[in-house]
């Protein structure tokens, strides 16, 4: 069945990419259906007849409205500036930014681009609320987190609304998923505010923490850093994504009403450069940033010898492995929300299909048939199951990877059940025929593509899983709980999942190692993130700023001149014993 959204087509390639609307080589047919034969019986009418559709039994569109959203857009101008010290700031002379809505293009509103003085603004603001927050009694920042807890939830209708718009992700996504783990881990966290002193005896707070977080979810990863650090005692000055800036500003006013004292945490704006000014500020004492390996690779050399804490959670390339024993049609739907969850654009996705070669090709035909049936459109429509790429940028460096593929031989599949004609979207897409050194199977392509890979042994399975320089998460899919368990301890990710894929909750910590980061967030572990012995105090080294920049660097030795006196060290001969020997021998 598909939806019937403006002219969507319903469409499978098996050859190259889609366009949104003009795929190459691609059957298109009308959104009409599909005999029980696989046949198509006939074309339905732009505006079909009640007969007609109680044929076909059509999905029809069941939109999201947006209304509370631009109600809260328009309350501000659309002009929208830093949140610091609990009120808005908008500083005069400042680049502005315009964020669009990916599925439909539509500019939502316009933020500042932050300078070196708005960050300097926002840390001293923060430093200043630390020496009271800090020093209340952990009951009573629980308190605080448990207000802000009950109004997300009192404001979880216009936090998802505004999430799908800004993200291009589903609104049953951003609703039934995002919005209440953000509520889970205010709750959670609060309980533990209640038990630093017992439960954390010894640890202090650190002070200010510079909070960077990505734009594939912009809220929920806020939570993942805040949350912590408000519970420990620190305060807070958050930079989020360049394409997804509006949520965390809705949220910091949403603190503000819930009666969080200013200051304690801050939203500033701005592009990648101003996240380092931020994060290297002197003044901030954690870096908590997720986002891709080579930004954290660079905030890792800017912060080295600085004194500062730093956690990093960054990218992956996450396998499914799949065997025999498993139940292959639940594996479908574990498979489909691996990659095709979030339209792929999740750290954890399970991009790399590993399954055993016995049950291969009936689960790729499984996953095919179940493709055709997934439903790519607009964001705020609640009957469809892929949303838009974030922002076009993406889409084109998604595609040059699936291209990429087709040209190191891979078969590249297509199919969706619809494709709007208009809109930042991209098709689900799986890739066979590929090698464990394909770049799309070593590469992180952060989109709805899945590579498959098949093995024979488990030692097979395991050595394809561990074959990747990430280490964040995986997931294994069999019924027989030995294997899986010596499965899962054997892959090297810092999450494993059995018989699923994508489950967090604030309880259990996430986060991986190797060149997916270092840390964790959730969970008692990820409470050390923000805390550091009471007996300790903080490092503050003086660094050479042109030191740092050489540091590490190596020149490999080369061939001494003969023309320079160094040369002489080396004798051309050694005598021993009477008998010259060239030096070379010795």
């Amino acid at each position: 069945m598909t939806s019937t959204r403006s002219k969507r087509t319903a469409c499978v390639s098996t050859t190259g990419s889609l366009e949104a609307g003009t795929p190459s080589k691609v059957a298109k047919v009308t959104a009409t259906d599909f005999a029980s034969e696989g046949k198509i019986k006939k074309k339905i009418q732009d505006k079909p007849n009640i007969a007609q559709l109680y044929e076909t039994l059509e999905y029809g569109p069941a939109p999201e409205s947006p209304s509370v959203a631009a109600a809260w857009l328009d309350d501000h101008g659309r002009n929208l500036g830093h949140f610091i010290n609990g009120q808005w700031v908008k500083p005069e002379g400042r680049q502005k930014y315009d964020t669009h809505n990916p599925a439909t293009g539509e500019k939502l509103a316009t933020t500042v681009q932050g300078t070196l003085e708005d960050a300097e603004m926002a840390v001293v603001a923060a430093r200043k609320a630390y020496e009271s927050w800090s020093k209340l009694p952990g009951h009573v920042r629980a308190r605080h987190m448990y207000s802000i807890a009950r109004h997300v939830q009192k404001h979880a209708r216009l936090l998802s609304v505004m999430e799908s718009m800004d993200n291009g992700k589903p609104i049953r996504e951003s609703r039934d998923c995002d919005i209440p783990l953000v509520a889970r881990h205010f709750y959670h966290h609060a309980g533990w505010a209640q038990l630093m002193d017992t439960e954390m005896n010894g640890w202090s707070s650190i002070g200010v923490v510079a909070a960077i977080v990505p734009w594939n979810f912009p809220l929920m990863l806020l939570s993942w850093k805040i949350c912590p650090a408000l519970a420990m005692g620190n305060t807070v000055v958050l930079k989020p994504a360049t394409y997804t800036r509006l949520t965390a500003l809705l949220f910091a006013e949403i603190c503000a009403e819930a009666g969080l004292p200013p200051g304690v945490f801050n939203v500033v704006t701005g592009n990648g450069a101003f996240g380092s000014l931020l994060a290297t500020h002197a003044d901030v004492d954690k870096v908590g940033f997720t986002g891709s390996t080579q930004v954290g690779q660079t905030l890792r050399k800017a912060t080295a010898g600085t004194g500062k804490k730093l956690s990093l959670e960054l990218g992956g390339k996450s396998p499914v492995v799949v065997y025999n024993s498993a139940d292959l049609d639940s594996t479908v739907e574990g498979v489909v929300n691996a990659i095709y969850f979030n339209q792929g654009q999740v750290c954890s996705a399970g991009s790399r299909l590993i399954v055993q070669e016995s049950v291969a090709d009936r689960l790729v035909a499984k996953i095919k048939e179940r493709m055709t049936h997934l439903r790519v459109g607009d964001s705020l429509d609640k009957g469809i199951d892929i949303g838009a790429i974030v922002d076009p940028t993406q889409r084109k460096t998604i595609d040059q990877y699936v291209q990429q593929a087709k040209k190191e031989g891979a078969q590249v599949y297509q199919a969706c059940a619809s494709m709007p004609s208009h809109g930042c979207f991209y098709p689900p897409t799986l890739i066979t025929k590929v090698q464990p050194v394909s770049t799309c199977v070593q590469e992180e392509i952060f989109g709805p593509v899945l590579t498959v890979l098949t093995f024979r042994t488990p030692k097979e399975a395991i050595a394809l899983a561990n074959n990747t320089p990430f280490g964040l998460a995986a997931s294994v899919w069999t019924e027989n709980i030995n294997l899986a368990l010596e499965t899962a301890i054997s892959i090297k990710a810092g999450a494993c999942w059995v018989n699923c894929h994508n489950v967090f909750d604030a309880a259990a910590g996430f986060g991986g190692y190797r060149e997916s980061g270092f840390g964790r967030d959730g969970g008692k572990e990820g409470l050390y993130e923000y805390v550091k012995p009471k007996w300790q105090p903080r490092a503050r080294p003086k660094v050479d700023d042109e030191k740092v920049k050489s540091f590490g660097q190596n020149v490999a030795p080369r061939p001494l001149n003969p023309d320079e006196k160094q040369a002489l060290v080396y004798p051309v001969a050694m005598e021993i014993d009477g008998v010259k020997t060239p030096s070379i021998d010795r």
